[in-house]
């Protein structure tokens, strides 16, 4: 495999697989592996399954913030929790993640984004989060280097930040460690059942007998259940990325704005983009899925462009049913590695420096992109599958994922386990985009 574009901490997996497990896992990202943890810690035997690298995607692409401060008011219990679990997560797995309650603020410079702000922080009240509206002075301390257009801040203590390249890969050594097991470079080709129940997966390696499978595939998700006649509303979007230094006097904490992001990294350099815009390669499946994320574009067409390029011929050529005997697109593709896009990071320099003149010299030390799976309403999917027992999805973080990942990993466990969920469950049901896929409908053909 040829080297990626950014740097994850590495991580040997498994020569082997088990024989049998309780669980299989599909997919090596932050919520696989945090769920993964989650039920190692709870003396369950699970494995998981990664074609690639673990975190090679988007798990190690974002921006490495954790935050409640501006979610979508059902995402924001689950946010909450993961923000709390972060805070623990060294201290839980005696390792370095890179997290730090710095706290986030969003910054103001239109009469419409200081009311949105507002509002949200209402919002935040009503749920117990710590967001308020800074004060001149406040500003002045917290948000260093700006030029003096601001018209507000809104701010979060207790949110913070993690360096997504390292988390990951040092939460899979702790769920080893606690006895799961993790197989690198091994692609699940399948599930089979046994009168109607999961039985076992199908990888390119040989066979894994289990009662419970867990699809955490991320952009690969959609795919993967449609050859097992599920038809789960994902669409991908792309997000550039770059890695910058020689930038001093900005605060420790993650800024987002309406045009720009930064996030400072441990070793003091800082990871930036454009807030608010991301690539969108139109798809076969933009087509498919038309009319369930028309709703959605109509609110935020101005965070996306689009793009009509060889993505459509090529996913228009990919196979969407095999048998699982074959060779799958899982194996001829083991990490999804975009291209990096320049004009995005000197828009990003443009924007930034434009209000905090201290990024004018800053130096770019490296670009990447990464591709967000996407659900319309941009809520992830944590769910049974009713009709297949023993299935269950976790995908569609809408570029969330990263953030409340460790709360992902313990609401999927729980449902695995039967225990009493932290959060409602029935938000992030398959029901809420598939009412025929709900629990007790048996028929699935509408």
């Amino acid at each position: 495999m040829k080297p990626l574009s950014i740097p994850v901490a590495p991580f040997k997996g498994e020569d082997t697989l088990p024989k049998a497990v309780d669980v299989v896992i599909i997919g090596g990202g932050i919520v696989g592996i945090s769920t993964a943890l989650e039920l190692a810690e709870r003396g369950i035997s699970v494995a998981v399954c990664e074609k690639g690298v673990i975190a090679g995607e988007q798990s190690s692409r974002n921006w490495g913030w954790t935050r409640q401060m501006g979610r979508d008011e059902r995402e924001l219990p689950l946010c909450m929790h993961s923000v709390e679990l972060w805070s623990k997560m060294n201290a839980r797995i005696n390792r370095e993640t890179g997290w730090r309650p710095t706290g986030i603020s969003y910054l103001s410079y239109t009469k419409r984004e200081l009311q949105d702000w507002l509002a949200w922080a209402e919002i935040g009240k009503r749920h117990g989060v710590d967001a308020r509206m800074l004060t001149p002075s406040e500003i002045a301390e917290k948000i260093p280097g700006n030029n003096g257009s601001l018209l507000g801040v809104l701010h979060t203590g207790s949110d913070g930040r993690a360096e997504p390249w390292i988390a990951v890969p040092a939460m899979a050594e702790a769920a080893r460690e606690k006895g799961a097991h993790i197989v690198t470079g091994c692609a699940v080709r399948g599930i089979e059942t046994t009168a109607g129940r999961v039985s076992s997966v199908v990888t390119e390696r040989g066979e894994i007998h289990c009662q419970a499978v867990v699809l955490a595939g991320g952009i690969w998700s959609r795919l993967f259940a449609g050859n097992m006649g599920i038809d789960f509303p994902q669409l991908k979007v792309i997000g550039p990325v770059a890695h910058v230094d020689g930038v001093e006097g900005m605060t420790d904490m993650p800024v987002g704005a309406g045009d720009f992001a930064y996030r400072k990294r441990l070793d003091g350099s800082f990871t930036i983009a454009v807030r608010n815009l991301n690539l969108a390669p139109i798809t076969p499946d933009h087509l498919r899925l038309f009319t369930e994320f028309a709703p959605t574009y109509l609110t935020t067409w101005r965070e996306l462009s689009l793009r009509f390029n060889s993505s459509f011929f090529r996913e228009l050529a990919t196979k969407r049913k095999w048998q699982l005997n074959e060779k799958t697109i899982f194996e001829q593709c083991r990490v999804m590695d975009p291209p990096a896009n320049s004009g995005f990071t000197r828009k990003a320099l443009r924007n930034m420096t434009r209000r905090f003149p201290g990024f004018a010299k800053a130096r770019v030390l490296n670009e990447w992109s990464g591709v967000i799976d996407a659900t319309p309403g941009a809520i992830p999917i944590i769910s049974p599958i009713h009709h297949i027992p023993g299935f269950h999805i976790a995908s569609g973080f809408s570029g969330h994922g990263f953030g409340i990942g460790p709360g992902a990993g313990q609401l999927m466990a729980d449902l695995i386990t039967g225990d009493r969920t932290s959060v409602d469950r029935k938000v992030f049901d398959i029901s809420r985009l598939r009412p025929r896929y709900a629990e007790g409908n048996t028929d699935k053909s509408h």
